[in-house]
């Protein structure tokens, strides 16, 4: 057991290294003298980000390895499917698995930012200052959430193991870089994928923007119902959320606080009548 949890916290230090130095040397091209500042600004919410993505990489990230790695599901795939997909041209497996991954992803989202969800996805809205690693800053029950949902329709698809793969590889790597602390467009690009400056105004630090932008990669679930907003007037906006930032061991708290599970108190106009 100890020595499996050493070699999943050695590859995923591995997997980090060469995407530290890419966005360490993107932060100095994009901030040279401020990038001091910047450093300051960012490491305790850097370190907690690091405490988080190795919690989840311990307890979540085995769960979908295995069915990927093993070619093997608990769940039930037509072979009619099966053999459909393994028929079809490998680029298009892996497009239709980013689509499908990215469906299920939008509406995962979109319901995370509901009141019953909210506890646990505010962990990864509450950076301040952030960084490429914001994109790992998730409780483990927002990692597993994303991780079952995500993934669920594609695998009862019978889309390839490897096609899934790979998607899930691609998506991985563009939200490391939509968590960047660029304010880049990226021109005709973000029209149809979701580009730093989108996924910034998704973690704006006003709660009504907020609920834009829940796209991972593509623009196109966010165009067709309505939550895509285009995010040039709202470039280095501010982000955060009013409950504040914390270390990683109050991130993991979080969702059990008794404060979130209250009933709203009615307002005044809607207290009943004496």
């Amino acid at each position: 057991m100890i020595d499996s949890t050493l070699e999943i916290l050695r590859t995923e230090f591995a997997n980090l290294a060469p995407l530290a130095v890419l966005f360490g040397v993107l932060a100095y091209v994009m901030k040279r003298r401020a990038i001091v500042d910047a450093f300051r600004r960012a490491r305790r919410e850097f370190t907690t980000n690091i405490v988080l993505l190795l919690v989840n990489a311990v307890v979540v990230s085995p769960l979908l390895l295995v069915p990927i790695l093993t070619g093997q599901s608990m769940l039930p795939r037509a072979q009619g499917l099966v053999d459909f997909w393994a028929s079809v041209p490998g680029v298009l497996a892996v497009i239709a698995a980013i689509v499908m991954i990215e469906f299920a992803a939008y509406w995962r989202h979109r319901f995370e930012h509901h009141r019953a969800l909210w506890p646990t996805h505010a962990t990864h809205h509450a950076d301040e200052a952030m960084t490429w690693l914001s994109v790992r800053r998730k409780h483990p029950l927002g990692e597993l959430m994303g991780v079952l949902i995500d993934n669920l329709p594609v695998i009862l698809l019978g889309l390839p193991f490897w096609a899934i793969g790979a998607a899930v590889l691609i998506r991985g790597w563009w939200g490391y870089f939509i968590h960047a602390d660029v304010p880049w467009t990226v021109g005709l690009v973000g029209r149809g994928f979701i580009s730093p400056a989108a996924h910034r105004l998704h973690h704006i630090r006003d709660e009504a923007l907020m609920g834009t932008n829940f796209g991972n990669m593509l623009t196109m679930w966010d165009q067709v119902f309505g939550t895509y907003l285009d995010p040039a007037p709202h470039l280095n906006c501010a982000t955060g959320i009013a409950e504040g930032t914390r270390d990683a061991w109050g991130e993991l708290a979080r969702p059990f606080e008794a404060r979130y599970w209250k009933k709203a108190e009615p307002q005044p106009s809607e207290q009943p009548a004496a």
